[in-house]
C-alpha cells in the first residue's frame, strides 16, 4: 500500500446543475501518476419523519439515473455548501411532505459515494410533525405515505427499497430507537 499519494492537478470536466466532474492527476510515491475521476457535490440533508403513530413519511419519486420510481426519506441539496444540515432537512421536510417539525435530531451522516465523490448527507429524525403546506419544486412530484418500521425492514430486505440514504437511514433509527 502506497503511503504517500498527492494530487498534482485537478482540471474540471464538466459542470453541472448538481455535481461538477473533475479529472485529478495524482503523484504516487513520487515516481508514477494515475488520473483519478472526482464528483464534487455541494452536499445535502435527509430527514426521517416519524408520525404520532410512529409510521414513518415516506416520499415516492421518480429517480431519472433509474428510470422508475423509488421510494425514499425526505431528502434535498443544500442551497450552497456552508448550509447547515439541520436547516436544509428542516426546509425538505415540509417542502416534500407538507408537514414541520420543532426540533430535528442529528441520526447520522453519510458519505454516498467515496470511491469518486465527496457527496456528505446529514440525516436528521423529525417527531411531533405539524400539518403546514407542502412546496414541491415545478419539476417534483411527490406522492406521500406512511409504513411501518417494520413494512420498511421488509420493503428494504425485498430489494423494493435501494436507496443507500434510505437504507441507511432507516437501520439507523431502527438500531438507535430498537424498533
Amino acid at each position: 500500500m502506497s503511503e504517500k499519494i498527492r494530487r498534482v492537478n485537478r482540471e474540471l470536466k464538466y459542470k453541472g446543475v448538481i455535481v461538477d466532474f473533475y479529472q485529478d492527476t495524482m503523484e504516487i510515491d513520487g515516481s508514477r501518476t494515475a488520473v483519478w475521476d472526482f464528483i464534487r457535490h455541494k452536499g445535502a440533508a435527509a430527514v426521517v419523519p416519524v408520525m404520532e403513530d410512529g409510521r414513518i413519511l415516506m416520499v415516492r419519486q421518480y429517480r431519472n439515473a433509474l428510470e422508475r420510481h423509488t421510494l425514499e426519506i425526505p431528502a434535498g441539496a443544500l442551497d450552497k455548501e456552508d448550509e447547515p444540515g439541520i436547516v436544509c432537512a428542516g426546509r425538505e421536510l415540509e417542502e416534500e411532505t407538507g408537514y414541520r417539525c420543532g426540533q430535528l435530531e442529528w441520526l447520522v451522516t453519510l458519505r454516498t459515494t467515496v470511491a469518486f465523490c465527496n457527496e456528505r448527507i446529514e440525516v436528521y429524525l423529525a417527531k411531533n410533525l405539524v400539518p403546514s403546506k407542502q412546496h414541491l419544486d415545478e419539476d417534483e412530484f411527490i406522492d406521500l405515505q406512511p409504513y411501518t418500521m417494520e413494512e420498511l425492514k421488509k420493503k428494504i430486505l425485498t430489494g423494493e427499497i435501494e436507496d443507500a440514504k434510505t437504507v441507511s437511514a432507516l437501520m439507523a433509527y431502527a438500531v438507535k430507537y430498537n424498533v
